[in-house]
């Protein structure tokens, strides 16, 4: 097969080539006992000793010769002699010469000083650990290419095994490229950015049970690269590197691979990481990693993990779960061997060109689990903090409708997935307050998303914020609009303070509405179907302006938090939302007045477990004290329930 340079390889067709081209010859050393945990056998280990090396007690009580018991009953109780017919003996004492049975001590019954009786016969060898019981000496206790776990080294302790030959650990180098990457905050300034990837591909490293050396920054330049990755591939087994992939004026890494060694991949059908490269220098791997953190993770996951699976000598782990094995219950392991399978809450669609994976939350709704997909940016790190499962979508599907039955790979355990509160719709920080304080999820869709999940059952909870144009009352409408005659109900949760944000010092001198008309003034703005939005927009309706005149009106985030950061940095030069993001962000505050913002459910979940957790810590004074401190809230009745108004 020919070197394959800037293309669109199939995901599986690269990894079956990449591993076909490079490997690392298998090697071994010797560890002591104590340092085996999680180290893979190089061949079987066998006992050096018997366990139990002699005869011993299994229980406390008296030894005795077995054939002195017989015919003993309650009716012909048989009398034995301390020290001539037996000899208490207790749990793991030595069996002393002739004696073959031990009795129980709650069978013994003491008629004078020195005399017993029994009234149960015993048998040979009863109750009694006879030598090897355990372990014979030679037998093989664990097979090569086995993982050692903890109950592992019992064993091997008791089988008088003092060193394990095992894989030696490979080494792995790790080395950032870029002028703008820093690796401590002391470096960093603006224009600079703070590297994390090395420090969790390190990290993953050691869970594989390599070592890993994570290499200061190499700046765009071609020759100090050059060296960099010639000094990284001599200490190393494997080398990465981070960014430099693509083909920009500065990407120097296929250049530098090429120089050294060769190019055997550039360019993945895969998404987000199409600009992976897979080398070669001096026949050992080296894999150039796209520099956004979620592409790099990825390709580590795909590319980097079958080379230390296969070839390396720590313990098999998936990079997304864990330690194998000890991620889910036994039960739900082997139901679902890492893989779940669930209903999804919206349309994917993805593309031809290659095959995308999708970090996904996960929740358990009526005895059935709903995935939602979250951010799918290639930068978006804290998507991966908050996935629950991953769901692949193969190069040649172009997308899947909502209600798809779809399997996910696991990044968290069911038991955690199902002891949480689902909460879908309009954003707030008090979803973060609660989340501390409770299993809980949320995904920020908007009011009307909230909405929708509770119609199709797709949540617990939704947070809403809508007001009825026709009465000016917030949400009630919801009820009456969208769930006639259905048993759906609204808990009060709080009231919020909405308004503009602005840069602190107001330098735009924004006060009005008819402010964010101006040409010199740019907005950001929510997305269709959050509450807010239709708050702005009934507000410029009553104000007779033309959404149109709003420079920005069709840029949308999803979040309060958001928009607040987009203002903060200059993005724009203002933003709708609550004043508790501007106060996150200290940004000045334009008050447009008080909103409500309650929790649309099905009246049946109001006896489940998880919601009346939710609503007593409504009601609790850490939850008052929170508010108080951030600002902005108001509490009247929360946690208060309302039904839809009877009509005749």
């Amino acid at each position: 097969m020919k070197d394959i340079y800037i293309g669109n390889t199939p995901v599986n067709e690269a990894v079956a080539h990449y591993l076909k081209e490079v490997s690392i010859p298998r090697t071994s050393e010797k560890v002591g006992v104590a340092e085996a945990a999680f180290r893979k056998t190089f061949c079987a280990v066998m006992a050096q000793k018997s366990s139990p090396d002699a005869h011993m007690a299994a229980m406390d009580g008296i030894a005795v010769e077995a054939a002195l018991t017989r015919g003993a009953s309650e009716r012909t109780p048989k009398r034995l002699r301390e020290n001539i017919d037996f000899v208490y003996i207790n749990t793991g004492n030595l069996m002393p010469p002739g004696a073959d049975s031990v009795i129980m001590i709650e069978e013994v019954f003491p008629v004078e000083p020195g005399i017993i009786e029994i009234m149960v016969p015993s048998y040979p060898w009863q109750d009694v650990r006879q030598v090897g019981e355990d372990i014979l000496k030679g037998e093989m206790i664990l097979p090569r290419d086995h993982v050692i776990r903890p109950l592992d080294l019992g064993a091997l302790i008791s089988g008088g095994v003092e060193e394990v030959v095992v894989h030696r650990r490979l080494s792995l180098g790790i080395l950032p490229t870029g002028n703008e990457i820093v690796q401590s905050l002391d470096q960093l300034g603006r224009g600079k950015i703070l590297d994390s990837s090395a420090r969790v591909f390190k990290s993953y490293a050691l869970a594989y049970g390599a070592l890993a050396t994570v290499y200061p920054p190499a700046r765009d330049d071609f020759q100090e690269l050059k060296e960099a990755v010639a000094r990284g591939v001599e200490e190393n087994d494997i080398l990465i590197t981070i960014a430099g992939t693509s083909a920009g004026s500065k990407d120097f890494s296929k250049d530098v691979i090429t120089s050294l060694g060769r190019v055997l991949v550039h360019g993945i059908a895969m998404k987000p990481g199409k600009p992976t490269i897979l080398g070669e220098i001096m026949n050992k791997p080296v894999v150039g990693l796209p520099g956004y953190p979620v592409s790099s993770f990825f390709t580590f996951e795909v590319f980097v993990k079958p080379l230390l699976t296969r070839m390396n000598p720590g313990y098999s782990v998936n990079l997304l779960q864990g330690i194998q094995g000890d991620f889910l219950k036994i039960e739900d392991r082997e139901k679902t061997d890492g893989q779940l399978e669930t209903t999804l809450s919206q349309r994917v669609v993805s593309s031809l060109k290659h095959e995308e994976h999708i970090r996904m939350t996960l929740g358990f709704i009526e005895d059935r689990f709903i995935a939602t997909p979250l951010d799918r940016s290639a930068g978006s790190t804290m998507s991966l903090v908050r996935a629950d499962g991953i769901l692949r979508i193969p190069q040649d599907v172009e997308g899947i409708e909502a209600g798809s039955r779809v399997m996910v790979t696991l990044t968290r355990n069911i038991p955690d997935i199902k002891r949480r509160l689902v909460v879908t719709g309009s954003h707030d920080l008090i979803l973060d307050f609660m989340a501390d304080q409770m299993p809980l999820s949320s995904a920020h869709v908007g009011s009307m998303g909230g909405v929708l999940a509770i119609k199709r059952g797709q949540t617990h909870l939704a947070p809403v914020h809508l007001i009825d144009e026709a009465t000016g009352v917030y949400n009630q409408h919801l009820l009456e609009r969208y769930f006639k005659g259905q048993s759906v109900v609204l808990v009060e949760g709080v009231r919020r303070q909405q308004g503009i944000m602005v840069k602190k010092g107001n330098p735009k001198g924004i006060y009005t509405l008819e402010d964010l008309t101006r040409a010199d003034v740019s907005f950001v703005n929510r997305q269709r179907g959050a509450g807010t939005r239709q708050l702005l927009d009934y507000k410029l309706k009553e104000a007779g302006i033309d959404p149109e005149d709003l420079n920005g009106y069709t840029r949308e985030v999803t979040t309060h938090t958001a928009v607040a950061v987009s203002v903060f940095e200059g993005g724009a030069d203002a933003g709708i939302g609550i004043f508790s993001a501007a106060q996150l962000m200290e940004l000045e505050f334009i008050p447009m007045g008080f909103e409500s913002y309650d929790f649309l459910l099905c009246e049946k979940y109001l006896e489940d477990s998880r919601v009346k957790a939710f609503r007593e810590h409504l009601t609790s004074e850490w939850f008052r004290q929170r508010l108080e401190a951030v600002g902005g809230y108001e509490l009247h009745s929360p946690g208060r329930i309302i039904k839809a108004v009877a009509h005749d």
